[in-house]
This record gives structure tokens, C-alpha cells and sequence, in this order.
């Protein structure tokens, strides 16, 4: 971890399994710290982490604004919104200390929609949002959903910055199939946009390009048989009317990745005590730290709870053993009657086994990470019993998080 990351998040003390403690309280609470992004792979509670991370910084005093990218739409739900879109509104039942909270979600479409309106003419803007090219890329092509999230972030920030409504921004990253996927995708975009295809198609017949007639014919006759004719008026139509506009794609994207690579923000990466979840981790680590963008530590959500009592896995296990034994043996002897209770003690000590063996397998994997990147602040959060569904929820999650130091 480079010394701007160590910077974010205070003096480090002893951690769990050797790693040092992520002090979240700490990293909420410096004021120099206005953006937070939560990644990882999907199904770790990044949503969930967000949330919390959000609403424990606003009752601190913090002016907050939370962006998530999840369809299961949990946040609304958990903030007690009944419906969150492309417009922060203020969550209601905050216990605010001189603090503010609002949460969005993003609409990657209405966010496209944005962009072209801001950039173009009306009339210009009104040919591109009718082309039905751009409505398939701008609500399904690959990376859009990504690419359009940095472009939000920076949207966020630019209004963060003119009006001073928050001084905080938290991003819940895409549930991708890659965490790197928040990362590669303006680069991705914008090459598709500027890929020698479709420049192709812009090209006018003049000068060296004359000797590209032909070739350039057979090649939109053969794309004319397998797309038809209509589909690929559309695109060089669309293209067209993008070209205009390309210039400032690449500009906010490369504005935006250099807002990551701040002081101001810090990477939080969230995972699972599971052998996939935290390869991704320790993967997005170490990219991090190859693009100098400053890590904050990493969050093990839903780590199984060490059992109570002092009996090992082995010890519990062979312990029901002879409970099994001494049962099997007063049944054959008729002598003594069996124990009513000796078979639930004896499946209570083997769920303490299977609980104890569990702890140890997600204690070795911590270990596993922390001896890979032993420069990684960690917080690791218990499982709950019930799924989180409101504020109440929220705050026992930043609890546990910021009990961790």
C-alpha cells in the first residue's frame, strides 16, 4: 500500500489475523476524505456496506449523498425510501448530529440521456436519442452501466463542489462479474467509440481515403447482408451524430479517473471469508496499487461467529462420540435407561465442531490475505441473523464495523 493510501485512515493497531485494524471511524471522520468507493465482487454486501458506511458518516455531521448500482433495489427498502432513481432525495428518520443524508441509484440510461443533452444542440441531441442504435447501447452494451457510474461520480462531485450540498460522496461500484470492471470500462467505451471501425465509418472520400473506397465498400456490402441494411444507417447515423461529442467522453473519463487517484478519495474493497471473494480481492488490491489510487482497507462481511465455550472442534466431536457410545450401551444393556437429553447434546457438540471448523477454515483465508498484502487495514463484520431492512439495521452494521478498532 502506497503512503498517500496509509495516510487515510490514522495511526494502524493490531488487527485480526495479524493484519491491521481498519479504522473507520477515523476515515469518516477526516474531512478531507469527500469521496468513498466500496468495491468488489458481487454478492459481498457492497450495498449494504454503503449504506451503513453513508448513513453512520451523516449522523456524525457529515453531508453525505450515497450512489448505488443494485437492481434488488435493497437500499430504498433499508432507508426507508419507497423509490430511489437518477435524483438524491433526502432519507427520512436520520439521527443527524448537524449532518445530512441522501441516496440515489443510478439510471445508466437517463444518465446518457444527460450527457448527450449537456453536449449537444437540441436538435443534434434529439437525432441521437431517437437513433435506435444509441437506445440499445445506452441501456444494454457491455460497460455502459460502469462507464455511465464514473460519469455520475463526476457529476456528483462537480455539483458537490459549486453548491457545497454534500462532503461526502459514497459509491456503491456495479455487482459486475468483475470488480476491475468499474475501472477498465470509460477506457473500454471510449475505445469502442474512437475503434477504427467506426472511424471507418466517418471517413470522407477525399484525398488518401479515396484508396480506401473500395475496400471500405466491401466491407459495409458484406456487414449490409449480415446486419441489414436499416441496422447499419442507424449506426453510422448514430456515429455520426456522436462524433461531435466523443472528445468530451474521453475528457470526463480521464477527469473522473484522476478524481480517484485524489487524496480525497479512498477505496474501501469488501469481501466474504470465502476462497473466491477474497482472490478478487486481493486481485483489485493489488490494481489498485499498480494505478496509485489510495486504498483505504478492506471489509470481511458476514464472518461466521466464534462459537462459545472452550471445547475445540476435535474436543466437542469427540465428546458426542461417547455420548453415542455410553446411549448405544445402556440401550444394549437395559440396565441403565438412555439419557433423553444425550442425543440433542450430542448434536449440539457437533454443530459446535462444524461452527469451530468453519471459524478456522475463514480465520486461515484472512491469514492467507494478510500475508499477501500485510500492509491492508482490515474490519471484519459478524453474520447477522436476519437480513438488514431498515436504518436500525444500517447502524448496527457501522457499529460493527467501527467496533473492529
Amino acid at each position: 500500500m502506497n503512503a498517500r493510501a496509509k495516510s487515510r485512515v490514522g495511526p494502524l493497531v493490531a488487527g485480526v489475523d495479524g493484519a491491521p485494524a481498519l479504522h473507520v471511524d477515523a476515515l469518516l471522520a477526516d474531512r478531507s476524505t469527500n469521496i468513498i468507493v466500496c468495491c468488489g465482487s458481487g454478492g459481498v454486501g457492497k450495498t449494504t456496506t454503503s449504506a451503513a458506511l453513508a448513513l453512520r458518516a451523516a449522523e456524525q455531521g457529515r453531508k453525505v449523498v450515497v450512489l448505488t448500482i443494485d437492481p434488488a433495489r435493497r437500499l430504498a427498502q433499508s432507508m426507508g425510501i419507497e423509490k430511489l432513481d437518477n435524483v438524491p432525495r433526502p432519507v427520512p428518520g436520520m439521527a443527524s448530529d448537524g449532518g445530512s443524508l441522501d441516496a440515489m441509484m443510478l439510471d445508466m440510461k437517463r444518465t446518457f440521456d444527460d450527457v448527450v443533452e449537456s453536449q449537444a444542440s437540441p436538435e443534434k441531441a434529439a437525432q441521437i436519442l431517437s437513433n435506435p442504435f444509441y437506445v440499445a447501447l445506452s441501456s444494454s452494451f457491455a460497460g455502459t452501466q460502469e462507464y455511465m457510474a464514473m460519469e455520475k461520480l463526476g457529476q456528483l462531485h462537480a455539483t458537490a463542489r459549486s453548491t457545497g450540498r454534500w462532503d461526502l460522496i459514497v459509491v456503491d461500484t456495479p455487482p459486475s462479474r468483475s470488480a476491475l470492471d468499474f475501472l477498465d470500462s470509460p477506457e473500454r467505451l471510449s475505445s469502442f467509440l474512437d475503434g477504427r471501425f467506426i472511424r471507418l465509418l466517418l471517413t470522407p472520400a477525399k484525398g488518401p481515403a479515396r484508396l480506401m473506397t473500395a475496400g471500405l465498400g466491401l466491407i459495409t456490402g458484406a456487414l449490409t447482408k449480415v446486419l441489414g441494411a436499416s441496422m447499419l444507417r442507424d449506426v453510422q447515423t448514430f456515429v455520426a451524430a456522436l462524433d461531435t461529442l466523443f472528445g468530451g467522453f474521453r475528457q470526463r473519463a480521464q477527469r473522473t479517473y484522476q478524481l480517484l487517484q485524489a487524496r480525497g478519495t479512498a477505496f474501501v474493497v469488501i469481501a466474504a471469508p470465502e476462497p473466491d471473494a477474497l482472490r478478487e480481492a486481493a486481485y483489485f488490491v493489488e490494481r489498485l496499487n499498480e494505478e496509485r489510487m489510495p486504498l483505504a482497507g478492506l471489509v470481511v462481511n458476514r464472518a461466521s461467529r466464534t462459537p462459545r465455550g472452550r471445547l475445540s472442534a476435535q474436543q466437542a466431536l469427540a465428546a458426542a462420540e461417547r455420548l453415542d457410545e455410553v446411549d448405544a450401551e445402556a440401550r444394549q444393556s437395559g440396565k441403565t435407561p438412555p439419557s433423553p437429553t444425550a442425543g440433542l447434546t450430542a448434536g449440539l457438540l457437533r454443530l459446535h465442531a462444524d461452527r469451530s471448523r468453519i471459524v478456522a477454515r475463514e480465520s486461515r483465508l484472512r491469514a492467507r490475505f494478510s500475508m499477501a498484502h500485510p500492509d491492508v487495514p482490515t474490519a471484519v463484520v459478524p453474520a447477522l441473523s436476519t437480513d438488514v431492512h431498515d436504518l436500525d439495521g444500517l447502524r448496527l452494521i457501522g457499529e460493527l464495523l467501527s467496533e473492529h478498532t
